[in-house]
């Protein structure tokens, strides 16, 4: 059968050992390296296979064949890549065990026969400006430093990396043949954007998290809300294992739903409260089947026989189904929310409305910097738009006051005050809180005394010249005041310094270079003392949510300081070496957005599946006392947590697998409320039909988070080589079982997994696994803790950047222009690019950009006087200018933290920060190009089939 789409040729002479201690095969060397879905690599070998005799039917694409293909012949869900004449591969041989492996490379641009790509001769270290050798991409004249060699340099993760293996000189790859994630997002959007997404057929897989459409629920979650890693469980866990493609969920319960889709339906039983099955406990919903003419129905979860209360029946219509089925959200939609009875609080009571503090660090240097008197300034004008429900005339949120030093001050402000009281705490070692009546107020009855106290607060320290702060009583005094007034609420921290002060908590400066790369590298993301995670645990059983912004100017320690938002459900952010006048917008726009977001607080998850398969892990910003229970201070709109799955016996293709995640939280008004999401899969016992409904962008949320977590435990050597060795599963596990026969020399890949090698190439050269001197230690554990809570839409951004040709603007059109492969080949001299990924935007600007574009940007004549300094464009009236801040404004919207914008002159030093976003290409700290990376899997791909 001739085979059309993707064939990619590594460029190497004769097969390689295996990457890092996994020997070629399945054996069990280093069987110990598990973590997280990673399991023993021994487990696979009793998989039983499904035959060659899969049907070609089995393998076509639901999704859309990638666009670069020509006419089809089946199978089309595949891209190849081949070998140059003269590669040796070793041949297939027929032993070859339970194959697993993951997300395979999708169908390339052209047919068979693309050339591979060649290793330049180590030897030969190309120069800048000369004419490209035969193995190098051509080179912009004076592009900054050229890389030597291939050599890919995750340091330890490739023995006998490819610049040991130069054979002949041969023609490169075209880049443009491999997958393209950009044309991925394109064909997505040109065949499902602008349009309804209805959710009315279980395991139908939805538009990617970058395509725009309107989405209506019709009785299976938003994937808003909830986005799988396939949309087709394997139905037993022998195929789970020989596939070894991690299933998983990533649930954002909270997630922001843009107007024109209809907010969740509340449902109220008054005090019956939710209806659920007695046996399992899971709550009414469209999953359950009514029988006996509607007086009983069977859950869909466990098959339990239960009785429908009185009040709730209904009869049923000729096919079975009750007559008020689109009346009642709980039977006809995914999710809803239920009104919860007193059995759904704490200590059985009515809750109370959440409060805020306000808890700010007035040692010298933020006095000095004038950061207190921006905080007190703000705090003026925010305090009127804390959030209320859509029902109330005003917020029912109380709040408090707080500074510190190495001392606490709390402040009455009760309304019938003249002035603001100070009370001083200097036992820090035993905190209690001074008052209770008249520290948490409400706004509007004492805001002539908290105006008082805000422009009071610089001035009654504008003398100080206390350097030294302490941090864990703040949280600890935070949290007693939430308890004593029996409410749940949040922290707001600010806070900039290494806490050195003698107290609970005391931290020193342990940043130690020396570690990186050694096994002890773990340790810089441990917290450096037990007591915060004692502090953690107490925060989250009382309620208590901590969001920290930090000011620091040197190493503050963020994995110990970061511990308890990271577990209260809470939010960190960070601005370096703070400028008032060059950050604070930043700041200030990050503290409005985070006060007025939407929250659910004291709230616990519980995540419940059909027989068959269960959760058994969890990742995010969150607390688990017990293995079922997810626990959440607080949990935002933008906090997701990612949720794995396992077998414990074979699943029923009729009945799919079913998910019913329940989150009970006290909304902002103090109404203890049940969130329901439910999503149905299929269950399918051909490998093809797995492959086929995988989504990557959430394979990569969860690989990053399993990544991220197991290297508190692990060397980040072996966790980077776990990362590798599961990707050449996966594919090499599709290549075996669902690919046509073609020659071993081909790399092939699935049409849904195509992007997957980019993908995992850019996470393998994250900060976080790949240390390096200058990354700062705290920048590293900082990025680690904002993506263990990311939903798919952050983590796929945050990967892989988002690079916009905005000279190419249509100032007669909306669009925004198409975005381009973050490769440095895809810059022009002439062109001025944006990228973006959620924490950072950088405006790059070519030397030889026309001035007329730099006058409409800048306000300036020409290239040369553009100040790289600014951290925002200037206010000018010009179409040009209108349009990109629309455009800046529009991606700042999508995304939880304001990002910094940068200024970058071509050829200018900064221009080497930027270029670490360029994420296809070869890292100047030692990651490898995009193409060199699916050179290594293939190989990797060809050890295990061997």
């Amino acid at each position: 059968m001739s085979q059309q789409g993707y064939v990619a040729a590594p460029p190497y002479s004769q097969s390689q050992p295996g990457i890092g201690g996994f020997s070629a095969g399945f054996g069990a060397p280093n069987s110990s390296l598990h973590y997280g879905h990673y399991g023993d690599p021994n487990s696979s070998n009793s998989a039983p296979q499904p035959g060659p005799g899969t049907t070609p039917s089995s393998r076509m694409s639901s999704g859309h064949p990638a666009s670069f293909q020509g006419p089809q012949v089946p199978p089309p869900t595949q891209q190849q890549i081949t070998l140059p004449p003269g590669s040796q591969v070793p041949p297939p041989a027929n032993n070859v065990n339970g194959l697993c492996t993951q997300p395979s490379l999708p169908p390339m641009a052209r047919q068979d026969g693309i050339p591979a790509p060649a290793p330049p001769n180590p030897n030969l270290q190309q120069l800048s400006g000369q004419p490209p050798g035969p193995g190098c991409y051509p080179q912009q004249a004076n592009y900054g430093p050229q890389m030597a060699g291939s050599q890919l340099s995750y340091p330890g993760a490739f023995p006998g990396g490819l610049a040991q293996l130069a054979g002949p000189q041969q023609k490169k790859l075209d880049p443009d043949s491999i997958p393209s994630p950009i044309q991925v997002m394109e064909n997505d959007k040109a065949s499902r954007g602008g349009q309804i997404y209805a959710t009315n057929t279980r395991g139908q897989v939805p538009p990617l998290v970058t395509t725009d459409c309107v989405i209506q629920d019709q009785g299976h979650a938003s994937p808003r809300y909830i986005r799988c890693t396939t949309y087709c469980f394997p139905s037993s866990s022998d195929m789970a294992k020989q596939a070894r493609i991690p299933l998983a969920a990533v649930i954002q319960p909270f997630a922001v739903v843009p107007p024109n889709e209809t907010p969740l339906y509340v449902v109220n039983h008054g005090e019956t409260g939710p209806i659920r099955c007695n046996r399992c406990k899971a709550y009414m919903c469209p999953f359950m089947q009514f029988i006996e003419g509607g007086r009983r129905y069977q859950c869909g979860f466990c098959s339990c026989i239960n009785d429908v209360p009185p009040f709730f029946f209904q009869h049923l219509d000729h096919i079975g189904r009750r007559v008020d089925h689109y009346e009642r959200p709980e039977l006809s939609l995914g999710s809803y929310e239920y009104v919860a009875t007193l059995d759904y609080c704490r200590n059985n009571k009515p809750p109370k409305p959440p409060a805020y503090i306000f808890m700010i660090d007035v040692s010298y240097r933020n006095i000095n910097s004038g950061l207190v008197k921006l905080i007190c300034d703000e705090l003026k004008t925010l305090l009127d738009k804390l959030p209320r429900d859509e029902q109330e005339e005003s917020s029912g949120i109380r709040v408090g006051f707080v500074t510190y030093n190495k001392v606490l001050h709390f402040f009455n402000v009760k309304s019938s005050l003249a002035q603001p009281q100070m009370m001083v705490v200097s036992d820090v070692g035993e905190v209690f809180v001074p008052l209770l009546d008249g520290f948490l107020v409400n706004f509007q009855e004492s805001r002539s005394v908290v105006i008082n106290l805000l422009d009071q607060i610089p001035e009654m320290f504008a003398d100080t010249n206390e350097s030294e702060t302490i941090f864990a009583p703040v949280i600890q005094a935070g949290m007693e005041a939430l308890k004593a007034a029996e409410c749940p609420g949040k922290l707001f921290i600010f806070h900039s310094s290494l806490p050195t002060a003698e107290a609970p908590g005391k931290l020193r400066n342990r940043d130690d270079k020396k570690l990186l790369n050694t096994d002890k590298e773990k340790t810089l993301f441990q917290p450096q003392v037990n007591s915060y995670e004692a502090l953690a645990r107490d925060c989250v059983a009382n309620g208590c949510c901590v969001n920290l912004f930090l000011f620091p100017n040197q190493y503050v320690d963020v994995a110990s300081m970061g511990l308890v938002t990271m577990y209260t459900g809470g939010t960190l952010y960070k601005y370096n070496n703070f400028q008032l006048d060059a950050d604070s917008p930043r700041f200030l726009s990050d503290l409005r957005k985070d006060i007025e977001k939407k929250t659910g607080f004291d709230a616990i998850m519980r995540v419940r599946t059909s027989t068959g398969f269960r959760a058994t892990d969890f990742f995010g910003a969150i607390y688990m006392n017990n293995t079922t229970d997810v626990e959440m201070a607080a949990v935002d709109c933008d906090k997701a947590v990612t949720v794995e799955f396992k077998h414990d016996d074979k699943l029923n293709e009729d009945s799919g697998a079913l998910i019913q995640c329940a989150v009970l939280y006290t909304s902002i008004s103090g109404q203890r409320r049940l969130r329901i999401h439910n999503i149905g899969l299929n269950c399918g016992s051909q490998l093809a039909d797995v492959y086929k409904t995988c989504e990557t962008d959430a394979l990569i949320n969860f690989f990053a988070k399993s990544a991220f977590k197991a290297i508190l435990s692990q060397p980040l050597k072996t966790v980077r080589e776990i990362l590798v060795n599961q990707t050449a599963h996966m594919l090499a596990c599709y290549r075996k079982n669902c690919a046509s026969t073609s020659a071993v020399s081909q790399l092939i890949l699935p049409d849904a997994m195509k992007v997957l090698p980019v993908y995992m190439n850019c996470l393998l050269k994250s900060c976080v696994l790949l240390g390096r001197p200058e990354i700062p230690t705290d920048e590293r554990a900082y990025h680690r803790q904002l993506v263990m809570s990311m939903g798919v839409a952050d983590t796929q951004l945050f990967f892989y950047p988002q690079l916009l040709p905005i000279h190419s603007l249509d100032l007669k059109s909306d669009a925004v222009p198409a975005a381009i492969r973050c490769s440095e080949e895809r810059l022009s001299e002439g062109g001025a690019f944006l990228l973006a990924n959620g924490l950072d935007m950088f405006l790059w600007l070519g030397v030889s950009v026309p001035p007329e574009l730099i006058q409409g940007l800048f306000n300036v004549p020409s290239f040369a006087h553009i100040s790289t300094e600014a951290t925002s464009l200037p206010d000018l009236d010009n179409p040009f200018s209108k349009k990109l801040k629309s455009i800046l404004e529009h991606i700042q919207s999508q995304k939880p933290y304001t990002m910094k914008l940068m200024i970058v002159k071509q050829r200018e030093q900064p221009e080497m920060l930027f270029r670490q976003f360029l994420v296809e290409d070869k890292s100047i700290y030692g990651g490898a190009s995009y193409m060199d990376f699916l050179c290594c899997v293939h190989r990797e791909i060809c050890q295990l089939l061997s």
